[in-house]
């Protein structure tokens, strides 16, 4: 009955499960899936999802805005960027199912996935291989009926839960080349799947992993293969354009919650019987932090925008360089927000009973 817990200085303990790899405790999963239902119920989680599948037909500018708004409210169970879990959900693993699958696909897949009864971890990054993802090492051979998989992934987003992990693996071409990879959709429970450890982060907890994949064999048929073979880094350029643009705006949001809150204690809070907002020394970074927040929150909306205007497949020629952009500053700019606040806000901003150590390590992430 204790909730606050997740929340408050208690959050880390709370939702850690130490004794299990690291790993989310039950109860912290129990109750983000009761805010999900709950959200479902009231018509807001689907928002961003087709009218076909209980959404909105959402936009990708409409999810900027509604992200960074319920980011500049702080921590709360309505928006917990920490496991992505919100009011208004993210859900790039249907995006790329929406674009890249079948119809036996989109008919099995969009519909549990949207109500939480299926869900998929994301495994492209290997330990020796990350940004440079054309030079990966899992390989995956057809031999009869059968794919044949090998390899490792590492910081497996989601195989905490997941009850599939979509796994790219390199089928034909040469290392570096754009084509040859392909999406796998793999059961967690398949033979030859084996979660080597769970990786303790910055942040915790923590559902990212190493995973091992040996001579895991997945059927060559309509259901296991997402896209069109040799195609799989499209639908990775898809997944990261969907999530990037979003963390953005939740950290240009998150930012914008640390200064407001910077500015208001700076004028509650006096010392040498005057106001510590009447000292330039903090009123000139809050100025310069809120100027960057303006300033991004233009460039994301823009891009966001011009995402609208093109099709899915397109969008990492047309604007894949400003999603990197509002990325990167935006995450910046959040963990830079959060020192500041934890300067104005001196020992407590320290300290946990206060937000702003929560919100930098979450944004160093990325």
């Amino acid at each position: 009955d204790d909730n606050e817990r997740f929340f408050d200085y208690r959050r880390e303990h709370a939702r850690t499960d130490w004794d299990q790899g690291g790993k989310p405790r039950k109860e912290w999963m129990q109750l983000l899936g009761e805010a999900r239902r709950r959200a479902d119920k009231a018509g807001f989680l689907r928002y961003a999802l087709p009218k076909a599948y209980g959404g909105s037909d959402g936009t990708h500018l409409g999810m900027a805005i509604i992200r960074e708004h319920l980011a500049a409210k702080g921590l709360g169970l309505f928006n917990d960027l920490q496991n992505e879990a919100s009011v208004v959900g993210n859900f790039p693993t249907i995006r790329m199912v929406e674009e890249h699958g079948n119809d036996q696909q989109k008919a099995e897949y969009i519909p549990k996935l949207a109500d939480g009864s299926m869900a998929f971890a994301f495994g492209l990054t290997e330990p020796s291989h990350g940004s440079d993802a054309t030079w990966m090492s899992t390989v995956a051979t057809l031999e009869g009926d059968f794919w044949v998989i090998n390899g490792q992934k590492t910081w497996n987003t989601g195989v905490d839960h997941a009850s599939h992990d979509l796994v790219f693996a390199r089928t034909s071409g040469e290392a570096g080349g754009h084509s040859g990879l392909t999406c796998f959709v793999v059961p967690m429970s398949s033979p030859g799947v084996k979660i080597e450890e769970y990786l303790w982060t910055f942040n915790m907890p923590t559902d990212h992993a190493r995973v091992s994949f040996t001579d895991v064999r997945i059927p060559n048929d309509g259901m296991h293969v997402l896209g069109k073979p040799g195609r799989g880094l499209e639908l990775a350029q898809c997944f990261v354009h969907e999530n990037r643009i979003r963390q953005a705006a939740s950290g240009l949001g998150a930012a914008q919650y640390c200064v407001n809150r910077a500015v208001a204690r700076a004028r509650e809070r006096k010392t040498f019987g005057k106001p510590l907002a009447s000292n330039q020394a903090i009123q000139f970074p809050l100025v310069e932090l809120q100027t960057e927040c303006e300033m991004l929150r233009l460039l994301i909306r823009k891009t966001a925008w011009e995402m609208d205007q093109v099709h899915p497949h397109d969008l990492e020629g047309a604007v894949g360089d400003k999603v990197s952009m509002c990325n990167y500053r935006g995450n910046r700019l959040c963990c830079e927000a959060a020192d500041r606040a934890i300067q104005v806000f001196g020992g407590w901003g320290y300290s946990r009973y206060e937000p702003f150590e929560h919100i930098y390590r979450h944004h160093r992430r990325y």
